[in-house]
């Protein structure tokens, strides 16, 4: 199990009870030690989803969307980890990255190196407090009207900051994927916003789980000729990765 697994068990374990959790309990449940359940307490009260207490931890109750993040980070859990260890490929050495919202952002987020003296620009709140912690990252936080589900920045605001930019690499995510209707979302507001980050980006890269590719949604954000590269996992299907590699991108499966 991964550790991002292994974290929103924790959490769906707090909160099918009282909200809390003992270090016990989480490592006979989860059957791990008890050493490494309390390493993954400290990654979430890092995160401001929990409160370490005597023997264990309890949920912050003014943190849901936190929370609703963690357990979508438990989803393809594996996959997501393969694509982000291979984003950080894409990472230049310095200079200035922009990175979408989302759940498989702040993944990547998560195991964003140490050693890089990036400016990070993102409209990605919870992915701001961990790139945050990281000394030699300049993070800029984008403003606009923050989604509840998402908690992710989306209105004209956002749109008309981004349109100032010129950086390194766009890093974008989406609900959905082909080679006819190209990048597809379900907001209309996130679709503008996206794309926005995509045309700022000298190099764009889209990341994405192969579950939405060959996927369609409501609202249209890039035709897929539009990315220098895809990356996703092994799971996609062989028609599509045909499809979308006669398209024009790059196609990275992991």
């Amino acid at each position: 199990m991964y550790p991002a697994e292994r974290q929103a068990a924790i959490i769906a374990l707090a909160q099918g009870g009282t909200g809390e959790i003992s270090v016990a309990a989480a490592s006979v449940a989860l059957e791990v030690t008890a050493e490494t359940i309390r390493r993954d307490l400290v990654v979430l009260e890092r995160q401001g989803i929990i409160r370490r207490q005597h023997g264990g931890a309890r949920l912050v109750q003014s943190t849901p969307f936190e929370i609703a993040l963690a357990q979508r980070r438990l989803e393809n859990a594996p996959q997501k980890h393969r694509i982000a260890q291979r984003v950080l490929e894409e990472l230049p050495e310095d200079g200035v990255v922009l990175l979408d919202s989302g759940a498989l952002t702040l993944v990547i987020a998560s195991v964003f190196p140490e050693d890089r003296r990036l400016i990070v620009v993102t409209n990605n709140l919870p992915a701001v407090r961990l790139l945050s912690r990281k000394p030699l990252l300049t993070v800029l936080a984008l403003p606009g009207r923050v989604r509840s589900v998402s908690q992710g920045a989306v209105d004209e605001w956002t749109r008309a900051r981004i349109s100032q930019l010129n950086v390194d690499v766009t890093f974008v995510g989406g609900n959905g994927l082909t080679a006819e209707a190209g990048l597809t979302t379900t907001i209309p507001d996130e679709a503008e916003v996206k794309r926005a980050m995509m045309l700022s980006g000298r190099r764009r890269v889209l990341a994405l789980t192969s579950n939405k590719i060959g996927q369609n949604s409501f609202c249209h954000v890039a035709d897929a000729n539009e990315f220098d590269l895809i990356i996703t996992d092994d799971g996609i299907d062989p028609r599509q990765a045909r499809k979308l590699s006669a398209a024009g991108p790059e196609l990275a499966i992991v």
